[in-house]
């Protein structure tokens, strides 16, 4: 078996790998990226990309249903879901491309294979390209994958998980999600709003509920008025073929029909198979690699990062994970936070949380106050008919500092950004309200939200005050 050595090797080239190895490269070292699929990983593939490409379908055809609310006249509004497909295969194959100049205009030689430690310097490859890897550092970036339960396992044909079912050119009458969390609820809306009979069925009392109760009880309201079944506090005990159909079997309560059923119950860490142990590499629970803040192993030298750390399981989190390991690989010290981790949730409408919950923050001691203004009392929304949701933000409320935040509705994954800075940062609710937004936008949302937390609301009726 041929020998290669590089200064460091990345093993994955999802969002956390490739970023990795593109900082490494950048200090002119030589690297490689070790991955046994595509370019990208997860999130490029079968991920995050893929189900916003199909979402942003979904919407256009929201809207053009909807263009008589506008004076826009049409004719009858119809589509075509096999070319929904063919459009998100295209989407992911040109960024797939681009991915794979960038690594090459960096110089990161890729190895395509499976990888296996021997030693803590030694990593064999097997597929494509059968190498034996020398590496004076390396950095773990596998990913996870779907969970699959062996109660009711995914054939694929009828019963999918979420990245095989990015592979249907058709759709049902109707669908069952198992699972009530971000990427059952997206799912959810996507097929709502392409006609489907969607039913939700949650183990937990709530969809969302790590979200907070406010949002778990808007998203609900949302989904119950477009039609969504959502059923909480439901055990799944089984799933049997019934004719061309499914018949999923509940513990206590009768039996639900549909046509497919979409198993969205978590993810797997991918650790298993990677001879962590032939490193020394510790792990933790349900196969985490063990990390410090500078993403280090316990085995000096290899880092780990993205979902196999079992921190936040979100591509944005990895590619930082992945900067942060990469600098600290090349003698640059630093550290990750996690106190200002954005999260979107792409649904219909979209919801977007940074820092904590009111909840949270209470819970942690803090004594705290919401600042909540909804979206039909702006300007902007009403113009644009997009007047669903809200925006608020969680300040302590002795020195005004933002410890959270969250918004429902249009354009919440941009305007979450704001908020992320502010929390970073350690800002208070009055850098905020004294910074001038523009008019009309849907931004201003974030002042006057800031107002409201302040007890000074400027475009809302101000408390009324006892005694």
């Amino acid at each position: 078996m041929e020998r290669k050595e590089f200064d460091i090797a990345v093993i994955g080239a999802g969002p956390g790998g490739y970023v990795a190895a593109i900082k490494a490269a950048q200090e002119g070292l030589k690297v490689c990226l070790i991955e046994k699929g595509y370019l990208g990983g997860t999130c490029l593939n079968v991920g995050c990309i893929p189900t916003k490409t199909l979402l942003a379908n979904a919407s256009v055809y929201h809207k053009m249903t909807h263009a008589a609310d506008f004076g826009i006249i049409t004719g009858p509004i119809s589509f075509d879901y096999s070319k929904m497909k063919t459009r998100k295969d295209g989407v992911v194959d040109q960024i797939r491309k681009s991915l794979g100049g960038l690594l090459q205009s960096n110089g990161i030689t890729i190895l395509r294979g499976t990888a296996e430690y021997i030693s803590p310097r030694e990593i064999k490859v097997k597929g494509e390209e059968n190498v034996l890897v020398y590496a004076h550092k390396s950095i773990i970036a596998t990913g996870s994958e779907p969970l699959d339960i062996p109660a009711f396992p995914c054939d694929h044909k009828r019963i999918f998980n979420s990245s095989s079912i990015l592979e249907q050119t058709s759709l049902p009458k109707t669908l069952a999600i198992i699972g009530g969390g971000y990427i059952g609820c997206e799912f959810a809306s996507l097929y709502a709003e392409l006609g489907v009979k969607v039913i939700i069925l949650e183990a937990l009392p709530s969809i969302l509920l790590l979200q907070g109760k406010t949002i778990a009880e808007t998203l609900t309201r949302a989904f119950t008025k477009k039609g969504i079944e959502v059923n909480t506090n439901v055990m799944v005990e089984g799933i049997d073929y019934a004719g061309e159909g499914l018949s999923i079997r509940l513990k206590d309560k009768p039996p639900v029909a549909c046509d497919m059923a979409l198993v969205s119950v978590g993810r797997k860490i991918i650790s298993h198979g990677l001879g962590l142990e032939k490193a020394g590499v510790i792990t933790g629970d349900k196969g985490a690699v063990v990390v410090n803040d500078k993403m280090e192993t316990n085995v000096p030298g290899i880092y780990a990062i993205g979902d196999v750390t079992g921190k936040f399981l979100l591509a944005h989190v990895a590619s930082h994970q992945g900067i942060i390991a990469a600098s600290n690989a090349i003698g640059q010290e630093a550290k990750m936070h996690y106190n200002a981790v954005p999260a979107v949730i792409f649904t219909m409408p979209e919801i977007a949380t940074v820092g904590m919950t009111l909840e949270q923050a209470q819970e942690a001691g803090f004594d705290a106050a919401i600042g909540k203004f909804p979206f039909q009392a702006l300007g902007k929304s009403v113009a644009t008919r997009e007047t669903e949701g809200f925006a608020q933000v969680v300040v302590e409320r002795k020195t005004g500092q933002i410890l959270g935040a969250q918004v429902v509705g249009h354009e919440a994954a941009t305007l979450i950004a704001e908020m992320g800075l502010a929390i970073a940062n350690e800002l208070t609710i009055e850098c905020i309200s004294d910074t001038i937004h523009a008019h009309p936008t849907v931004a201003e949302v974030w002042m006057e939200a800031a107002l409201l937390a302040n007890d000074t609301p400027i475009h809302f009726p101000p408390k009324v005050k006892k005694g």
